[in-house]
């Protein structure tokens, strides 16, 4: 028998509220659908840490915004995540950061590692693209730590497209962050 849409459970925000806290454990919400993952790899954290301090480095010359890891977003009840890295604008951040800490609203630049398996590149390449580019996200990134690239989605009409996939010896560069130019090995090393 097949299961409806209507028939799916579906999960929110006040329902993560219920769960066991358990700081190996990451849960994400995206339209009502609960991902559970597991602390990841140490390369994992390393290439996140490392984009973050890139982005770091650019921010605190430019005074435009400031990057920070694993932020949580609330975008609605049923769509809130934690991605791996994230830069805003200083003007944004007053307007969408709440008393509790949380973004309740889309900033720039999402960047996801990607984890092995089947499940977690679904929700980073197809669920995860589609909530950003409904919510207003104008620049994703996805790093592969294991393949040694990144590809790169930018916000075109209302959609975020795949615009190029960057290997290590390549540059990546953004009009969002005018003046930021690094090679992406530097993410991965």
């Amino acid at each position: 028998m097949n299961q409806t849409i209507s028939d799916r459970v579906r999960w929110t925000t006040s329902d993560l509220e219920l769960l066991t806290t358990d700081e190996w454990k990451r849960y994400e919400i995206v339209d009502g659908e609960l991902f559970v993952t597991r602390a990841p790899h140490w390369k994992h954290q390393r290439t996140a840490g490392n984009i973050c301090f890139e982005l770091q480095l650019w921010s605190r010359s430019s005074k435009l915004g400031e990057p920070i890891t694993t932020p949580g977003i609330i975008f609605t009840d049923a769509d809130n995540v934690i991605p791996d890295v994230v830069w805003i604008s200083y003007e944004r951040l007053a307007q969408l950061l709440d008393d509790e800490g949380h973004l309740r609203g889309a900033p720039e630049l999402i960047v996801e590692v990607l984890s092995p398996g089947t499940t977690n590149e679904r929700r980073d390449r197809e669920a995860k693209l589609k909530l950003y580019s409904s919510t207003g996200v104008q620049e994703y990134w996805i790093a592969n730590w294991q393949l040694q690239q990144l590809e790169v989605y930018r916000r075109e009409a209302a959609q975020l497209k795949l615009i190029a996939t960057l290997l290590a010896d390549d540059e990546i560069t953004s009009p969002l962050l005018p003046g930021f130019g690094v090679i992406v090995q530097r993410f991965f090393g």
